[in-house]
């Protein structure tokens, strides 16, 4: 509310719903949709919720490590996720039908640490040899948007079968996830 009262052209929200129940969570993501539309306002939405991202967000742009790993349409990504990264972001969903899909082991290396390789490399369950050697480039995919990997995710290439719902915008009255 203290960012909305000077009216600005731009507000950067971190994580502005990650302690919120679910519907105090939708009202929310309403809100800021609504003020994007009326006022003109552009939000940059950080969080690692991607059911939150999804609702709310045209592009999107996911980070590991501070390197962009997936950019793209919000709809695409979490559709069909190209990064093994966003596949296990969107496994933590809880409401997700990609729940539980790709689960991390392991520890998140140190940010400070300098990789001659891919940062994600020590996590990722499709790594080969050349993922800790060099760097991915950060290149375009079909569906327009762009991925940082050397073997990027297809449809066939994912660890369980993904269940079709269909995708609804958040409303008042139901929480959506």
């Amino acid at each position: 509310a203290r960012a909305l009262v000077l009216q600005p052209d731009f507000i950067v929200a971190d994580e502005p719903v990650s302690a919120l129940d679910v519907s105090v969570q939708c009202s929310i993501v309403n809100l800021i949709g609504e003020l994007a539309r009326e006022k003109g306002t552009g939000f940059l939405f950080i969080s690692h919720d991607l059911a939150v991202v999804e609702q709310i967000a045209d592009q999107v742009e996911v980070m590991y490590l501070g390197k962009i790993v997936e950019s793209g349409a919000g709809e695409t990504i979490c559709e069909t996720p190209k990064h093994p990264y966003t596949l296990s972001l969107l496994s933590a969903v809880p409401m997700s039908p990609r729940r539980g899909e790709l689960k991390l082991s392991g520890d998140a290396p140190s940010p400070l640490e300098v990789f001659s390789g891919c940062a994600f490399a020590s996590r990722c369950p499709f790594a080969e040899k050349h993922c800790f050697e060099e760097m991915p480039e950060l290149l375009p995919t079909a569906d327009g948007g762009k991925v940082r990997c050397f073997h990027p995710l297809s449809a066939g290439r994912s660890t369980i079968a993904r269940a079709e719902e269909p995708s609804q915008p958040c409303s008042s009255s139901e929480p959506q996830r």
